[in-house]
């Protein structure tokens, strides 16, 4: 046999082997059950409730904003609000002579005049009467309002209410059959819905813009403990959009633009509105009571998932307790409020608020807005876990008094008492450094708590009283409390000292 002939016989005997050694292991790999390779489904397992998208290839059509952008510019209005110029007294920073020659310190009051202020903002006219929402920074101590309309009819605005808590008012112009917006659920707004955002941003009258509801139920803690669930859409807002309207495809009013958040004061990705479930209610309060009946949990808690960004982290201890009682999204209820709503029920610190009358309450924000709909007096179903347990609990909501009662709007006025700031001089001969005096006196509160005219008032409730603004907040402050007193403490002209209790109620 030649030397071609042996190396074909060995090529042929190393093929044949190969052969049967790839047959065996195929074989033995069919024999163990192994496949050769897995598809992508086999590597990766589907989860098989997942709901696809609805959508119709031939019939699809893109979304026509025309008819909703038509009807909501005639219903908006631009809004101009003015302070009038005013005369206040300053007081100028003290030198060293004010310490040796002057008033011990305290510096130089002076009267000066400031200049008029003028602001611009939008609103939606919600009923054909004239009645028009926007939000309360918009006409906040405004002395003049005046409203315009699409078609260029201007009316004098008279403001009706206003809810600081929710950054909400109510003004009214005088007329008939003014073009409206209809009022939509917010509730059933779904995260990828388009909406328009219709204002006057920039000054600029009936512009539109488009964009899709980004998120639900944000909170930013821009209204200082106010009620915060706003709807986050990427539909351009800028200053000037606020108290307009956020309209879905139908036309329908479902939230009043009020927040642009942004690092530069313009619009930069997101704008905010509030909802129409909180807007209908609070403005249906300011037309018939003057004054919004807000309803009340009674208690003080925490989210136990991130309210806001995603940097702001849930403390250990709260993702501790969360584990403890095995939920991970509601209000755990660290404090119940003497007198509140939740006390007179059973309702527990350490329970996990998760719903309210069949609405999931995943954080304060859900909790916020599912109780901005309901009035003091309201029987509420609350969801909650208690050691790992989930139950029903029912609750008679309360107001800030602790009562069902209504409360009626009530301004300084019911006091019957007018009052001016002490001048350098009066402080002086009398030895003050602060208080306000009492210029005259009305039948009213103050009447009857037998307080006349010249007494000068230094303290109410326990803080100190040097202007009228003071004695604003303090009144304030004390029509939402329970006992709806105020405790007066001063002096007067003679130098005798004298304390009142001016009762606030209506009763």
């Amino acid at each position: 046999m030649n030397k071609t002939a042996k190396n074909i016989l060995g090529a042929t005997a190393i093929v044949l082997l190969s052969s049967g050694v790839a047959g065996l292991t195929t074989y033995k790999m069919v024999q163990s059950g192994q496949p050769e390779y897995s598809s992508f489904y086999e590597a990766f397992p589907q989860n098989p409730n997942v709901r696809l998208a609805a959508f119709d290839a031939v019939n699809a059509q893109p979304v026509d904003l025309t008819q909703a952008a038509e009807s909501s510019v005639n219903a908006v209005v631009h809004i101009k609000s003015t302070q009038l110029s005013k005369t206040q007294t300053v007081r100028r920073a003290p030198d060293i002579f004010d310490f040796f020659f002057g008033d011990g310190g305290r510096g130089q009051e002076r009267q000066i005049q400031t200049q008029p202020r003028v602001g611009f903002g939008s609103g939606v006219i919600i009923s054909k009467d004239g009645y028009i929402v926007t939000n309360n920074h918009v006409i906040e101590g405004a002395d003049e309002i005046s409203v315009k309309l699409n078609d260029n009819r201007e009316f004098v605005g008279r403001i009706i209410g206003t809810d600081p808590a929710t950054d909400l008012a109510l003004v009214k112009i005088e007329g008939d059959n003014f073009p409206t917006l209809p009022i939509g659920d917010s509730d059933n707004l779904k995260v990828g819905e388009w909406v328009l955002a219709v204002g006057n941003p920039f000054n600029l009258t009936s512009t539109v813009t488009a964009g899709i509801v980004s998120a639900k139920a944000r909170t930013l803690g821009v209204y200082n403990g106010g009620i915060e669930s706003f709807i986050q859409t990427d539909a351009p807002i800028n200053q000037g959009n606020s108290g307009g309207a956020l309209v879905n495809v139908k036309g329908e009013l479902i939230g009043i633009n009020s927040v642009l958040s942004s690092p530069t004061g313009a619009f930069a990705g997101y704008g905010f509105a509030i909802p129409t479930s909180i807007m209908a209610k609070v403005v249906a309060d300011l037309k018939q009571y003057g004054t919004v009946q807000r309803a009340l949990l009674g208690i003080k808690g925490s989210s136990l998932s991130n309210d806001r960004y995603i940097n702001e982290q849930v403390s250990e201890e709260l993702k501790k307790k969360a584990q403890e009682l095995g939920v991970v999204e509601g209000v755990l209820v660290a404090e119940i409020v003497d007198g509140g709503s939740a006390a007179g029920a059973d309702i527990k610190v350490d329970d996990v608020i998760t719903g309210i009358d069949g609405k999931t309450v995943r954080n304060m924000a859900d909790l916020q807005e599912a109780l901005a709909r309901h009035r003091p007096g309201d029987k509420v179903k609350v969801k909650l876990v208690r050691d790992k347990k989930e139950r029903t609990v029912e609750v008679t909501l309360k107001n800030e008094q602790g009562t069902t009662k209504v409360v009626k709007s009530a301004g300084m006025e019911i006091l019957g008492a007018a009052f001016k700031e002490l001048t350098d001089d009066q402080k002086k001969q009398l030895n003050l450094s602060y208080g306000l005096q009492v210029t005259g006196v009305s039948s009213g509160k103050m009447s009857d708590a037998g307080i006349r005219k010249g007494f000068i008032i230094q303290k109410v409730n326990g803080r100190q009283i040097n202007k009228e603004s003071d004695m604003e907040e303090v009144f304030r402050e004390a029509m939402k409390s329970p006992d709806q007193v105020l405790f007066i403490s001063g002096i007067f002209p003679s130098g005798k000292r004298a304390n009142f209790a001016v009762d606030l109620s209506n009763e």
